[in-house]
């Protein structure tokens, strides 16, 4: 299939910011370029962004402030006529309490003069919950209402969580009965091929954000060490920004800090590695770019207890160890069953199989 289709793309940020979702939309877009000729116009919707009016030979617009005005301007600029709009939503990207009234108000003005463009939003989020002392707690049924409006605005939707979809169709009044739930691709690449563990350095690999770490080693300590020693680990090798931690060793094993890296470098580290621990909520793996990386790299992905309910095609002790309730001891052979299963339940939404689905929803026509 080849089409000449152009889409602008709507994204909280893009590189050179540290920016999962925007790192993600770049991807998509280089795939949609590279397996269906379809060309994307980004809109960066946060006015702090420091970026270039173009990346890859994407043009860029930016909008100078969160407003209507900024954003229908850029929407309705003679240069780029705007028939169909790729939207990356995630609440807090676009405003500081996750309620952007900005983009749904100019989103809404866009749909009344454009009858017959499409709306395509991709909900990497939906609205925060919380305990009656957090603030997400009271921002919760704005949220909500947010995404209440852009779910029935949309003509059609994607998410990255089986649980989100099920939302979705009930926050549109059923508008949406057929919403594709595809797990997130790894930011970092996707190797054509592993190495199998037992060729591979006795490393261990921490990747993600500082908070993400820090809840490696400040809650999950005692599991990180017992991994260390089940699978004669001999070396940590801790990617990403700073925690502040001084993490010279742990258990008498070598911590190297390798800071930021670039995705080419990071790639490289994990498939050095046999395994990559995470502490991050199980029933929403599907949404961890952290967890697509060890899952696409061949690595042993190792966690901690959350709950016992299980999504998105992914089980414990099949596809991730949950190192604080290990059905059997761990070795490098066991690791080996467990890191082909997470490897095999990648490759059904790698990049280009996550391609194909968007183009499928951008291109078709709405009822």
């Amino acid at each position: 299939m080849t089409t000449s289709a152009q889409v602008t793309c709507i994204t909280p940020g893009l590189p050179p910011a540290i920016d999962g979702v925007g790192d993600y939309a770049l991807n998509v877009a280089r795939q949609l370029r590279q397996d269906f000729s379809i060309e994307t116009h980004f809109i960066v919707g946060n006015p702090s962004w420091a970026g270039t009016k173009e990346i890859d030979r994407f043009g860029i617009g930016q909008v100078s402030e969160r407003s209507v005005d900024r954003l229908w301007s850029l929407l309705d600029s003679n240069s780029q006529k705007t028939a169909t709009i790729l939207l990356h939503y995630v609440g807090y990207g676009y405003a500081k309490r996750g309620c952007p009234f900005w983009l749904v108000n100019a989103l809404e003005k866009w749909r009344k003069v454009n009858n017959n463009g499409s709306l395509v939003t991709m909900f990497h989020e939906l609205y925060a919950t919380g305990p009656i002392w957090a603030s997400s707690f009271w921002l919760s049924p704005v949220q909500k209402n947010l995404a209440v409006r852009l779910a029935r605005l949309s003509d059609r939707c994607l998410t990255s969580h089986q649980g989100y979809a099920q939302i979705i169709h009930e926050l549109s009044s059923g508008k949406h009965s057929q919403i594709p739930a595809i797990p997130v691709f790894s930011n970092i690449g996707e190797p054509k091929q592993v190495p199998p563990l037992a060729h591979r350095p006795r490393s261990l690999v921490v990747f993600g954000s500082s908070s993400n770490r820090l809840r490696v080693y400040q809650r999950s300590l005692s599991n990180l060490v017992l991994t260390c020693q089940q699978l004669e680990i001999e070396e940590i090798w801790d990617v990403g920004p700073p925690t502040g931690l001084d993490l010279s060793k742990i258990d008498g094993i070598p911590v190297v800090v390798m800071g930021k890296k670039t995705a080419a470098e990071i790639s490289a580290i994990l498939l050095n590695s046999v395994a990559g621990f995470f502490d991050y909520h199980t029933q929403y793996l599907a949404k961890s770019g952290v967890f697509a990386a060890y899952s696409a790299h061949g690595t042993i992905p190792i966690g901690i207890f959350y709950n016992a309910l299980q999504m998105d095609g992914l089980e414990a002790g099949k596809h991730y160890w949950l190192a604080d309730r290990p059905t059997a001891r761990l070795s490098l052979e066991v690791g080996q069953a467990i890191a082909d299963n997470a490897y095999t339940w990648y490759q059904s939404h790698n990049l280009s199989v996550q391609a194909k689905t968007f183009a499928t929803q951008l291109l078709s026509q709405n009822n």
